[in-house]
């Protein structure tokens, strides 16, 4: 992202969009190689995607040089990236984005089980794997929609947009278990396009309210916090998994959401 960003000073949205999709696609790989005859055994699994992600670096070493926009700082800056919370519309956009990262990552993990658990519920038996490998590439596609449709909305409406519709999905799943297998794999579908389709756009909103030499940092500092904050939900969602019923732990997601619209919406 880093990268992206020191090549478009316009259009990083866009940009963002195509990247994220590119990683989102990645991420619901191994879920298709699992589903797959030659899917298996685990080793193949490991060896197919790890060797796809040494050539992925490869060529980005290779291939793909500092971009135009590049603004190096004069100086280590430890402090840097606490104080650019400050700033308000980073602040809002690093919120957004932590709120997205609560429900995302989650969402991804405990897909399969929700799978598994309607297969039990409809008495059917769907290709867990598979359909995973669908509901996660969706996000890709979305994500290259979104990054689109924000050269001409913007990265904010966008990314507000996407996290308000995965937000109602959280707070109306245990509905979805109550549907017919189609519409249940439906709605899993349009959740798994909303539930990603933002990341991009709060990256850009992230960078662009960042000064020009802080970008890196900014992205670095705003990443990291989101994974830390992703393991925490996807923890609690392994813990109510053992205590309520399936169908009721994705209503823990929307706290993300609600948080993140709350901060973004804010008049402050």
């Amino acid at each position: 992202m880093k990268i992206a960003a020191d090549y478009y000073k316009n259009g990083l949205g866009k940009a963002l969009g195509f990247l994220v999709g590119a990683l989102v696609l990645g991420t619901a790989f191994p879920f298709l190689i699992s589903g797959l005859n030659w899917g298996g055994n685990y080793q193949t699994i490991l060896t197919a995607t790890s060797i796809l992600a040494l050539l992925g670096g490869t060529i980005v070493v290779l291939l793909v040089p500092n971009g135009p926009y590049r603004n190096r700082s004069a100086k280590l800056q430890i402090k840097a990236g606490l104080g650019l919370f400050k700033n308000t519309a980073f602040y809002k956009s690093a919120v957004g984005y932590f709120g997205h990262m609560w429900e995302l990552y989650a969402f991804w993990a405990f897909t399969p089980l929700a799978l598994k658990t309607i297969n039990n519920i409809q008495n059917t038996t769907y290709s867990v794997p598979i359909f995973t490998f669908v509901v996660i590439a969706l996000g890709a596609v979305s994500c290259a929609i979104g990054g689109t449709l924000s050269k001409k909305y913007g990265s904010s409406k966008i990314a507000i947009t996407a996290l308000l519709i995965s937000g109602l999905f959280c707070f109306l799943s245990p509905l979805l278990f109550n549907l017919p297998i189609l519409f249940f794999f439906v709605g899993w579908c349009v959740w798994g396009m909303a539930v990603t389709a933002d990341s991009p756009q709060f990256s850009s909103l992230v960078a662009q309210s960042a000064p020009a030499e802080l970008k890196g940092t900014a992205l670095t500092v705003v990443n990291s916090i989101g994974f830390a904050i992703s393991i925490l939900s996807i923890q609690l969602l392994s813990y109510l998994s053992t205590k309520i019923n399936v169908s009721l732990i994705f209503l823990f997601l929307g706290i993300g959401p609600a948080i993140g619209l709350y901060t973004l919406l804010s008049k402050k």
